[in-house]
């Protein structure tokens, strides 16, 4: 006889599986900066996977991420409300690489006029050439769905989407800036399975002090903490104005980017944003069951692609394909790219490891008690 535990797993997947056509869904999850936008790359040309990529950097409405019943047309407007943030970033030169949406002026939405919807900043153009096209073919059955709780009306959107772009055995949600939303992610989906993209922190932090959105990131933390909140959201004109005034403007609808871009931002910094991001996260993950969660290592997915991918594969549900691990080590050869940091001067490289130590020992016992 099976153990309950196991029993309920398996209704659970198979309650997915009713809601939606799709047999598994999974998250991989991480820090960023670790390969992962390459990965969704790899999930896409998987001819039975649905690759959802920044689905949740993009769609972070509340009510979205919450159990709370929303009718169809409310459901919509989380999808379609922009991102103030992104579309901030945007019009003030700072996008992120990772913007599908804003490369493309001839599209039919901009972060200047109309602003772009949240779904199809990455998440969508990652799935087609005419994400327009395919915004316009979804917003009726969305709108007309029935009224609900949220994580139902997530499922009726895989299946909606696997049912115009194929991916009927799995669907892949890939974020990279997302191990903070692991206990959400469980709450909302709690038949999902997990995977822990992670990359070794020097290197990892030193990746995130060179891209805008970390840049961001570690900038909207320290307003944040200045205006002692727990999040951006709780943020009041009054905090606004209490701001030193190259901090205040980043919290409006458009910034000079020098204030980004230009700022002196020293590297063991960010060294300590990863380690606060590992060690919450990991603390998330080692409550999801044992089946359910994984690992999946950067230097390892650059130095062995084929046998991590189809690792990967098994984990997920799908059949490892041989044209599709070849495809997935053409575009995962990087091994140029590991041990980036220690080309860094010997001072530096000293205190970044210093400031990567609590995150590179919580990851070690994750992984010694996995």
């Amino acid at each position: 006889m099976k153990p309950n535990g196991l029993r309920d797993r398996q209704a659970l997947g198979e309650e997915f599986t009713v809601r939606t056509g799709i047999k598994t869904l999974t998250f991989v999850v991480g820090t960023g900066r670790s390969g992962s936008t390459a990965l969704s790359q790899v999930l896409r040309l998987h001819p039975d996977v649905l690759s959802l990529n920044e689905l949740y950097s993009c769609v972070d409405s509340p009510p979205a991420l919450s159990g709370q019943r929303l009718t169809g047309e409310e459901f919509w407007r989380c999808l379609r409300e922009p991102m103030a943030v992104f579309d901030a970033m945007v019009r003030s030169g700072t996008p992120l690489p990772e913007f599908l949406y804003s490369r493309h002026p001839e599209w039919r939405y901009s972060a200047d006029a109309t602003g772009i919807p949240a779904i199809s900043m990455m998440a969508l153009p990652h799935l087609t050439d005419d994400p327009d096209a395919l915004l316009d073919s979804l917003e009726p059955e969305v709108r007309g769905w029935p009224e609900r709780p949220a994580p139902q009306q997530w499922h009726a959107l895989f299946g909606a989407l696997a049912s115009r772009i194929g991916g009927r055995e799995a669907a892949v949600e890939r974020s990279g800036y997302s191990l903070h939303r692991v206990g959400t992610l469980r709450r909302l989906f709690p038949e999902a399975r997990f995977v822990h993209l992670h990359r070794a922190g020097p290197d990892c932090a030193l990746s995130m002090s060179r891209h805008n959105g970390y840049r961001m990131i570690s900038l909207l933390r320290d307003i944040v903490r200045r205006c002692g909140v727990e999040s951006a959201s709780d943020i009041t004109d009054d905090h606004v104005k209490q701001l030193p005034e190259d901090l205040a403007p980043l919290l409006g609808p458009k910034y000079d980017p020098a204030l980004v871009l230009d700022r002196e931002m020293p590297v063991p910094g960010f060294g300590t944003l990863w380690s606060d991001l590992i060690c919450e996260g990991v603390g998330h993950l080692a409550e999801v069951p044992a089946a359910q969660r994984t690992t999946l290592s950067y230097e390892r997915l650059l130095t062995a692609p084929r046998q991590e991918l189809a690792r990967l594969a098994d984990f997920i549900g799908v059949q490892p394909f041989a044209e599709w691990l070849e495809e997935g080590d053409e575009i995962l050869d990087g091994t140029d790219r590991l041990g980036s940091s220690s080309r860094l001067p010997e001072r530096v490289r000293t205190a970044l490891r210093e400031s990567c130590e609590r995150g590179e020992q919580a990851l070690a016992e994750a992984h010694a008690n996995a």
